[in-house]
């Protein structure tokens, strides 16, 4: 049995479940239509799968860049609400704002000019599998459409993000659960020309994302503007966009830190598939698969992180450390109970999804061996993603940076490249190997939070007495 350290009573469940289902439902339904957009994807061929794969492997580093810079902000707007100070609030609002429409401008010019030498990092030779020009240009048709799509996310997630700060959960969820929906009919739609439609095969996919990008975009912002008296920091926010100078100085030191481990830990994990794209596209492909399995399904403890982040975030903010440090170890035990369930489903499934894509035997044996790994390392990879949120809760950024994305970058990649670059081992041990580093970082998250340095509200300005 668990010690009662690790389990919480009925009203802490309840808190946790309150904030954890929204967003568990949200994401869930994002990543399950994924899974079937993927799956669309790829029975048009390996090369079309590949393609799709490449492209959203980089718009990913976009995504992680816009959590990143929302996330600094946002541990400012979860305490703001916890201390009822709705102009702080109000300013964080306009920082994730500017912050983000400006990052999105960047990826925008960043994926325009240099898209093609980008692709082209994961087209190696060195499998039976996969013609690397026409994965290519597939890929190119993917990205020249998907683009079109990165405003819209952009301006959604700085919405979301605020709202779930204020304990407004069901909105975002809402509005995603439309988006799905929308991209779901599309993708039947365009992907195969049903109906009278035009099949548009890659094109069709990414035209089906863009419509859904944007009518997730409209959903969130006209309840917000509708909904003005739940949402109180969204009056006067356009009146001008002053943000007190201390406040952006103290948002920018704890928040730099995360906006760069979020980037650099996103394009960590693209130079991580970089490294394995060496042993061939069909490694690329296989990873695709397996990712898509691990998405759809760990979704069930990644959002318990969240959820942890913000409740921790309320209780610092409102001076209760005591229970904030009383609470963190149920909640990493929880997602880790989750994490362990999550595992075995997806252990279950290794075998029987990669029959569902038009591919070849080699990619389909590599993607059960990745995915059956991923099942695996779930239960500990829940653990780890907890202790990172919790870490972050009390704004301990430069702590989760070297945590985070300082360990994939001096711990994770090189393990991988050497193992690639100078044995003869096969891909599926060396991610066996390259995962088992993992537990090193676990042990050190759990110690970090068992320290308590965590425990910090961010959101109190403490100025220096001047001398008389």
């Amino acid at each position: 049995m668990l010690p009662k350290k690790f389990i919480g009573d009925r009203a802490f469940y309840r808190s946790l479940l309150t904030l954890t289902l929204p967003v568990l439902v949200q994401n869930g339904i994002t990543n399950f239509i994924s899974l079937l957009d993927n799956v669309m994807v790829g029975s048009l061929g390996t090369e079309q799968m590949s393609g799709v794969s490449i492209v959203n492997q980089l718009i990913f580093v976009f995504n992680l860049c816009i959590f990143g810079a929302l996330s600094g902000a946002g541990l400012f707007g979860a305490q703001f609400f916890g201390k009822g100070d709705h102009e702080g609030l109000r300013s964080t609002f306009r920082f994730k704002l500017l912050l983000s429409l400006c990052i999105a401008a960047g990826a925008i010019l960043i994926f325009t000019f240099f898209g093609e030498p980008l692709i082209s990092l994961y087209l190696h030779e060195g499998s039976e599998t996969g013609d690397l020009s026409l994965t290519m240009h597939y890929a190119k048709e993917y990205m020249a459409v998907s683009l079109l799509g990165l405003l819209p996310y952009t301006v959604t997630n700085v919405y979301a993000s605020t709202l779930r700060e204020t304990g407004n959960t069901l909105p975002p969820m809402k509005a995603g659960i439309l988006g799905v929906a929308v991209n779901l009919s599309l993708n039947t739609l365009l992907i195969f020309g049903l109906l009278g439609f035009p099949r548009l095969g890659v094109v069709g996919a990414a035209i089906a994302t863009v419509f859904a990008r944007f009518t997730e975009c409209l959903a969130v912002v006209l309840w917000t503007h509708l909904h003005r008296e739940r949402c109180e920091f969204i009056k006067g926010a356009y009146r001008s966009f002053r943000i007190p100078a201390s406040l952006m100085r103290r948002i920018a030191i704890t928040g730099a830190p995360l906006l760069a481990n979020e980037t650099l830990w996103a394009v960590g994990q693209a130079m991580l598939l970089q490294c394995y794209s060496l042993r061939g596209i069909a490694v690329v492909s296989a990873m695709n698969i397996s990712n898509t399995v691990f998405n759809t399904f760990a979704v069930v403890y990644l959002s318990i992180g969240t959820a942890i982040s913000i409740l921790l975030g309320h209780r610092l903010g409102a001076g209760e450390t005591e229970r904030a440090r009383e609470e963190a170890p149920r909640m990493i035990a929880a997602a880790g109970l989750m994490g362990l369930l999550v595992g075995i489903v997806i252990i279950l499934l290794a075998p029987v999804f990669p029959m569902l894509y038009n591919t070849t035997d080699e990619v389909r044996s590599l993607a059960t061996g990745f995915t059956l790994v991923v099942g695996c390392y779930a239960p500990f990879n829940a653990v780890l993603n907890s202790s990172y949120y919790t870490l972050r809760s009390g704004g301990k950024t430069v702590v989760t940076f070297f945590f985070d994305c300082g360990y994939v970058w001096l711990i994770n990649i090189p393990t991988a490249l050497l193992l690639i670059t100078l044995t003869p081992l096969p891909p599926i041990p060396i991610y066996i190997l390259a995962h088992s580093t993992e537990i090193l970082k676990l042990a050190l998250g759990i110690f970090l939070v068992g320290r308590g340095i965590w425990l910090n509200d961010i959101t109190t300005h403490k100025k220096r007495k001047k001398a008389i």
